[in-house]
């Protein structure tokens, strides 16, 4: 009563539409109130979710959404009357909201804990409305993931009076629900178990895979349950609960109750078989089975031999105001039969035994028997039953299945067409990595190459996204504690390398990496960085221009080795041309300075001028690029030349004549 007077949403109006009533319950995943539709008069349930741990939900809460809503469109076009009907969607105060049929009666858990354990024919009863719902979402391509009694509804038969559970209407809610919540929590916690740890399939704690071999192992804990009283596993932590499923076989329940018929046993075993393999292939399949057990437990002897033993044993448990009546199951009244038919029989109302009718049948079989026309017929109706039901056996029980084909390591392509002409529907759930299937390929189908599966039946394919590469994070110019965590988030190693001096960053940054920024590597792939020491001690003078012996010494006076080559300029020999490093680089003490030398113009051999006349001697100087120097008599002719002739001298050397 507090509680529900803290409920700031109790009487508020919902997308203009739906005014909210009462609570009804609160889980772990949302919280269901009674609401009135004010558009359509109408009382509707309205299931609100709650962020699981506010604030830190919200930050994932608009993927959530997104997923939220794909999922409950797919269950809208759910239409079984085993299916709790979704009528609307949308989000309030930023939470998604599925507004859902309303069904009057009460969960299978509070049945469970009011009665504790039921008798055969009404947990055969609950089970086959249960897989039959279960059943139609496989068809639709929906798996549960969370089959438990909190889940599963038991409405009041419309005609009223007494509460018959083999009369009930069951139907099953919250189809998708598991799965948005858990794509969201994967994204946050990496791979959280959402499922609950006491219904929980060994595959989905090992592997965290879910198909409909998962909800029928669910739906045997189920069963197994309501014929127990028990769950088959408990523990002091969810953990021990979930791992007990994969490490254990689930018990038959006659060891826990004696009188339960072997039926039953063999039943709960398939269902809950460790190997997805060994389990019926969908809801469909356990459905076939259970209606098959409830049939052989339709027997008028032993159905009420069952019925007096599980009675006897229950007498000191205080019982229910329900009453718990041992209808067989072509009795079932028509508001509570399956649609698929599954086995159910259209019954006849039966004129009361008399006497009269006693006599008429007896003559009838007088008749029948005193003519061997009438053996005949007799005998020819026998063998065409008998043909009919073995026909019928072989096709429900084995007939209309085959075997899976083996589509593992095939390319998409190939898969596709064997399964065209095996006449097989493929479903692809999300690709994973792998290091040994190529892209594209399939890595795991269910069922399992040579499974039993229905003709036409759908297999589910994963299909490989070949090894996972990923790219070596841009971590330049970072911190280094801030790139280590960067690259292992990445799943990639990191090494520290030998750290060098850098002009531009300081200490601590890193510099480099190896291999180099945004290069596609496996994961566990070990990346070396290489940090900054900060700036080197001593800065590089400017030598360019200098003369070579003027750098030489320079350099030497700072502790740097200079590192020289010469190359052909116009400049003066031995001037330096370039440097590396530039002038004003940090380098430390012995770090070499690479210089670069002119050689000198290029050298040309003087022409000989002696004996020419000194006007002509410097004419012939002059026009070569050699200025000429004339002395003593300018009208003599030339007797001495320096240099001299063909001696190789710069261009532009000056050339000193003596005439006499």
């Amino acid at each position: 009563m507090d509680t529900q007077v803290a409920d700031t949403l109790l009487g508020s109006l919902i997308d203009g539409r739906y005014r909210i009533r009462g609570r009804v319950a609160r889980g772990g995943m949302a919280t269901v109130y009674t609401a009135t539709d004010e558009r359509l008069e109408r009382t509707v349930a309205v299931k609100i979710i709650h962020p699981t741990q506010a604030p830190e939900a919200r930050s994932r809460m608009a993927g959530f959404v997104e997923r939220f809503t794909d999922e409950a469109k797919t269950i809208a076009r759910l239409t079984h009357p085993n299916v709790v009907a979704v009528y609307d969607q949308g989000t309030h105060g930023g939470l998604p909201y599925l507004v859902m049929e309303y069904v009057r009666g009460r969960t299978l858990r509070d049945v469970l804990a009011e009665r504790r354990r039921l008798h055969p024919d009404e947990a055969l009863a609950i089970a086959e409305q249960m897989l039959a719902a279960i059943a139609a979402a496989h068809r639709a391509g929906l798996v549960h993931r969370d089959v438990k009694p909190e889940n599963v509804l038991v409405a009041e038969a419309p005609t009223g009076g007494t509460f018959n559970l083999v009369d009930s209407v069951v139907k099953v809610a919250d189809f998708g629900l598991a799965r948005a919540v858990e794509a969201s929590a994967e994204e946050e916690n990496g791979n959280q178990l959402m499922a609950t740890v006491a219904y929980v399939a060994p595959e989905l704690v090992t592997e965290g895979h879910a198909d409909p071999r998962t909800d029928v192992y669910s739906a045997g804990i189920v069963l197994f349950e309501m014929l127990t009283g028990r769950v088959p596993y408990d523990g002091d932590r969810p953990v021990d609960v979930a791992w007990q499923h994969v490490d254990r076989d689930v018990p038959a329940p006659s060891t826990l109750v004696p009188s339960l018929p072997k039926i039953l046993d063999d039943l709960v075993c398939r269902a809950t078989r460790r190997d997805p393999n060994a389990r019926p292939a969908d809801a469909g399949a356990l459905l076939t089975e259970a209606q098959a057990a409830r049939e052989d437990l339709g027997n008028p002897n032993s159905h009420t031999a069952v019925l007096r033993r599980v009675a006897d044993e229950t007498a000191p448990v205080a019982q229910p105001t329900m009453v718990v009546a041992a209808v067989r199951p072509t009795e079932r009244p028509p508001w509570a039969r399956l649609p698929e038919g599954g086995g159910q029989r259209p019954h006849r109302r039966r004129a009361a035994p008399s006497d009269d009718r006693g006599g008429g049948l007896a003559e009838l079989r007088t008749r029948l028997m005193g003519s061997p026309r009438g053996r005949l017929a007799v005998a020819a109706a026998v063998v065409v039953l008998g043909l009919v039901a073995a026909i019928g056996g072989w096709w429900f029980g084995m007939g209309r299945y085959t075997v899976a084909p083996q589509l593992v390591s095939l390319t998409k392509a190939d898969a596709e067409g064997q399964a065209a002409r095996g006449g097989f529907v493929l479903r692809y759930t999300e690709p994973r990595y792998d290091a040994k299937v190529p892209k594209d390929n399939v890595l795991v189908q269910s069922p399992a190459a040579t499974a039993r599966i229905v003709k036409g039946g759908t297999i589910t394919l994963t299909l490989s996204l070949g090894p996972e590469q990923l790219p070596v994070p841009d971590v330049v110019g970072k911190e280094f504690e801030l790139a280590q965590a960067e690259l292992a988030d990445a799943k990639l190693v990191v090494a520290k390398g030998p750290a060098r001096y850098d002009d531009e960053l300081p200490a601590g940054v890193v510099l480099d990496t190896n291999p180099k920024v945004g290069t596609a590597v496996k994961p566990g792939t070990k990346v070396t960085v290489t940090l900054s020491k900060g700036r080197a001690p001593i800065t590089v003078p400017n030598l360019v221009g200098k003369n070579l012996n003027e750098a030489r010494n320079t350099l030497g006076q700072l502790g740097l080795t200079p590192v020289e080559s010469y190359k052909d300029s116009d400049k003066p020999k031995d001037e330096i041309l370039g440097q590396s490093p530039a002038d004003g680089t940090g380098v430390e003490k012995g770090a070499q300075v690479k210089l670069e030398i002119s050689k000198g113009p290029p050298q040309v051999p003087v022409p000989r001028v002696i004996d020419m006349p000194c006007e002509q001697a410097k004419q012939v100087l002059e026009s070569q690029g050699f200025p000429a120097n004339i002395q003593f008599n300018p009208n003599g002719v030339a007797r001495f030349q320096n240099p001299g002739e063909n001696t190789p001298v710069p261009p532009g050397t000056p050339v000193t004549v003596t005439c006499l």
